[in-house]
């Protein structure tokens, strides 16, 4: 699945990245060339923590490599806000409520719902996407169904 992403977060990525490969890794290696230097590896915890850390870069860095591989970078100059859409913030109604609310929709990698950013594959998000002003989106949630009814939409 595509991950949308703003080229500053496709940059982050990026920059951890090569942080993971031209810092992390080699420290990594250092730790377990140290602790193989003390001796028995069967009763070595430090041997087996350094390894255990080893492996949980070598994982994150695989999952990094593949998020960006599949990321596409949303360019807000282009955005058309006659419909939600990735990276546009649209203001709603809970129609039984009656609370308004503005979220902007992002990927997952930016999703923070204290600054009001939701994902695009949540279920509000993909409840909203494609929906224009003046329509009510429908969304199943844990809670039930609830009804938004869309507002404005902005960059």
């Amino acid at each position: 699945m595509s991950e949308y992403v703003t080229k500053e977060t496709f940059e982050k990525m990026r920059e951890e990245l090569q942080r993971m490969k031209t810092v992390d890794r080699p420290a990594a290696a250092r730790a377990i060339a140290e602790a193989r230097e003390k001796g028995d590896l069967k009763e070595n915890a430090e041997y087996d923590s350094a390894k255990e850390a080893q492996g949980m870069l070598e994982a994150r860095i695989k999952q990094l490599e593949g998020i960006i591989a599949n990321s596409k970078i949303v360019d807000p100059e282009t955005i058309d806000t006659s419909r939600v859409a990735v990276l546009t913030k649209v203001t709603v109604v809970n129609m039984a409520t009656k609370k308004t609310f503005t979220y902007q929709i992002v990927g997952e990698k930016e999703a923070n719902l204290k600054e009001g950013k939701i994902s695009a594959s949540s279920p509000i998000g993909k409840g909203l996407l494609g929906k224009a002003i003046g329509e009510v989106a429908e969304i199943q949630a844990p809670a039930g169904m609830i009804k938004f009814k869309v507002e404005n939409i902005t960059i």
